[in-house]
């Protein structure tokens, strides 16, 4: 077979390309002849085809992700923003962190344990090419119906995956979500976060500059598995009849990737590189053109010198692969040698596979013949944009008309209902304890992790010194998002930064994982567009800029799309870890405080999923200036030592906050409903802006000042006490019963 060099595409115009099955269109395919002045040969039809996939280019999506850049508020704490591998913030005393989101959706249903597993080896990796050391993990996960027999299939193998690839690490896995859907059936959502701590002056970004600098690849070998993996994986939308859409899911090695870490950081240590680049979707595709797009000058690659696992691999195939452990320095011709004496150090392959030029093309050779000659840009970031046609679908006046008022949803009914709901809710696969999940992660390796699940936010101390921290929530509802895609990622955010406040952090920036179905649906675009849109003017607002994130699109099965679901990751910072403030009710004769606003919301509540099935109406009001006000008072209180435990009011409503904060602390509460309110309302309506916390009694006064002045509404309900939640003049439920309800679930449904 004649080997697809550029000289031999310049002279055979007419030879058949497989474009289409690559996922590229024929408009795309013709832009490319047209940029290329010829036909592209195979290799760089490869490159053009994963780089210009839906996942890699956000070519439906980018039209409406630069309103975060367009409406970001100025913050004196960001220093990288969006278009890096990850978002970098400033927290004070001369340390930054980065952190981000991303999606391994598809391949963790085509393979839940390696899928969920290279999840978190790829942003660990993004995280690592900042100049950072990874320090926590983070996994928002969405399930179809926790009775399916196919979700057993899908979460232990995912769990699995993301424990056993953290833990080999040593990374904590700090906090997270479990829920469940049938909408998630065919399509599990696997989001992974993770978090990376460094010096300013540490900070890395991924270009190429200097020629005459050296491209070397290091870490494992390259393989057969993932080819096309993600970045054609995550671009189309899953159908039995396509068995050729379901590639090889790549295979990790969570050893390997402890000695590229280690590595890494040493070979930052000593200052020996000048861009760096992780392979993940796309792999050399991307890591080449991005490199060298980002640079001042050209690149020049021999692919022949790629270490390889097997050695059958055709040119395209090894531009294609997505092998995990792989990362690509470029690294000036004084400084290799001691370059390659740490990998070998560290046991980690390393080679020369290349050199920065003075020109302006990325040029490819394999045993000497050029089979790549392409401007990188256009490969990286020049890749089509599409303005897709979206719509208000016609279904959702009728969704948001269906709402769960008292004359058409029966509502609990005396304390005998009350008590049975508010058990019902408490062992709902949603909100009951997921010990079983978070048991078989490390949450305290490294021995820095001040707050782990199931607190509102996970929080690290980063010097141990002075106890600086940070803290990170991620939030997500599909079910507020269907109803109103604006305001349920408005709701989102505002979720995890009042969970991130509630620990006494001070919120400073968001990373978010918008995960949607077809970008085809015009209904899908929509949804997506009032996402981004919502987000976008929140952020405004609440004065936290996105710094990166991910979209994953095409998630679902045939005509059935996912629910609308925006997932977003709120990083705050605290002064002193010492006085964070747990969600755990622990002093008998505090007093519990409900600050915020109770109205009659219950649309898209877990009341309404509970007890009937049901979806529809509108989702809770945002108010984002009472959101700020609210996390003003949780840190302030917490930093002043008035407040010995906080914790939001989200799912489930107050009757949820008490079951958590109750059992945590081993504590019972009794609760006074105030006179002339709906004790249903009161306990499960689902009012954003909300948090219940308890007050030692020689803080109340200066506590309900402070709220009197800034004009927060704070109730006195009830006080902590006994081994029960009594609900005077209702119902009484004690611990014991309360604990049985809601640890059985899980173990039930997946033993």
């Amino acid at each position: 077979m004649t080997l697809d060099t550029v000289e031999y595409a310049s002279q055979s115009p007419d030879v058949e390309q497989p474009w289409a099955e690559l996922g590229l269109k024929q408009d795309e395919y013709e832009r490319i002849r047209t940029i290329l002045g010829r036909r592209p040969t195979g290799a760089e039809l490869a490159m053009y085809s994963v780089m210009w996939s839906e996942h890699c280019s956000y070519k439906s999506s980018k039209v409406h992700l630069k309103q975060f850049g367009e409406k970001a508020p100025a913050s004196d704490a960001m220093l990288v923003g969006i278009g890096e591998n990850a978002g970098v913030v400033d927290v004070g005393q001369g340390y930054a962190v980065t952190f981000k989101v991303e999606s391994h959706n598809h391949p963790s249903y085509v393979e839940p344990y390696q899928g969920a597993a290279t999840g978190i080896g790829g942003i660990v990796r993004d995280i690592l090419a900042m100049g950072a050391r990874p320090v926590a993990v983070m996994d928002p996960l969405r399930f179809g119906a926790a009775d399916h027999p196919d979700t057993k299939r899908v979460l232990p193998g995912v769990v699995a995956g993301i424990g056993g690839y953290g833990n080999c690490l040593g990374l904590p896995n700090i906090g997270g979500e479990v829920v469940f859907d049938p909408c998630y059936q065919g399509n599990p959502l696997v989001n992974a976060l993770c978090v990376g701590v460094m010096k300013h002056e540490d900070i890395h970004l991924a270009k190429a500059s200097g020629a005459g600098n050296k491209v070397i690849l290091y870490g494992a070998r390259t393989g057969g598995d993932g080819i096309g993996g993600v970045s054609v994986l995550a671009s189309e939308t899953f159908d039995d009849s396509k068995p050729t859409k379901r590639p090889a899911v790549q295979v990790g090695d969570p050893f390997q990737e402890k000695l590229l870490i280690e590595c890494t950081l040493e070979v930052f240590a000593e200052k020996l590189v000048v861009g760096i680049q992780d392979l993940g979707g796309a792999g050399l595709s991307c890591a080449t053109s991005e490199l060298a797009s980002a640079g001042s000058g050209g690149m020049r690659v021999e692919l022949d010198r790629v270490p390889l696992r097997d050695a059958t691999l055709s040119p395209e195939e090894i531009l294609m692969s997505e092998s995990q452990e792989r990362m690509c320095a470029i690294v000036e011709p004084g400084k290799v040698d001691r370059f390659l004496e740490i990998c070998e150090k560290w046991d980690v392959i390393a080679t020369v596979i290349g050199e920065v030029t003075d020109g302006e093309r990325l040029e490819i050779f394999w045993h000497g013949e050029q089979v790549v000659d392409v401007p990188p840009r256009t490969v990286a970031h020049e890749g089509p944009t599409y303005q897709r046609p979206y719509a208000r679908p016609d279904w959702q006046d009728e969704l948001q008309a269906d709402a769960p008022t008292a004359d058409r949803l029966k509502r609990p009914a005396g304390g005998d209902e009350l008590k049975a709901t508010l058990l019902a809710v408490a062992s709902h696969p949603n909100q009951a304890d997921k010990s079983w999940v978070t048991s078989q992660y490390d949450r305290y390796v490294l021995g820095n992790t001040v707050l782990a699940q199931p607190e509102d936010a996970g929080m690290i101390r980063i010097d141990e010194e002075t106890n600086l921290g940070v803290a990170v929530a991620t939030d997500g509802n599909g079910r507020y998002a269907k109803l109103d895609p604006y305001t349920g990622a408005q709701l989102a955010l505002a979720e995890a930064y009042r969970n991130v406040a509630a620990t006494g952090a001070k919120p400073l920036a968001v990373t978010d994982c918008l995960n949607f179905g077809s970008p085809e649906d015009p209904a899908v675009m929509w949804q997506f567009a009032e996402a981004c849109r919502g987000l976008a003017d929140a952020c405004q607002v609440l004065g936290t800029p996105v710094t990166g994130g991910n979209v994953s699109l095409y998630n679902q099965t045939g005509e059935v799309a996912i629910h609308p679901t925006p997932v977003v990751g709120v990083l705050g910072v605290i002064d002193d870890v010492t006085r964070r403030t747990p969600m755990a009710f622990r002093e008998e004769g505090q007093l519990v405080y409900l600050l915020g606003d109770t109205e009659d919301e219950l649309g898209g509540s877990t009341w309404a999923q509970v007890a009937h099935d049901h979806l529809g109406g509108l989702p809770p009001k945002v108010d984002l200036e009472r959101e700020r006000l609210l996390a003003e008072i949780l840190i302030a209180a917490s930093r002043d030592g008035m407040i010995d435990a906080a914790h939001d009011l989200s799912d489930g409503g107050l009757a949820q906050a008490l079951v958590e904060s109750c059992l945590k602390g081993g504590q019972g509460a009794r609760i006074v409903v105030p006179q002339g309110t709906d004790p249903f309302v009161l306990l499960f309506s689902e009012s954003a802006g909300r948090a219940i916390v308890s007050v030692p009694r020689s803080e109340e006064l200066r506590f309900t000042d402070m709220c009197g002045a800034r004009g927060l509404p704070a109730a006195r309900i009830g006080v902590v006490d006994g081994d029960t939640i009594d609900v005077q003049g209702h119902f009484t439920v004690t611990l014991d019963e309360l604990r049985t309800a809601h640890s059985a679930t899980f173990p039930a449904l997946l033993v």
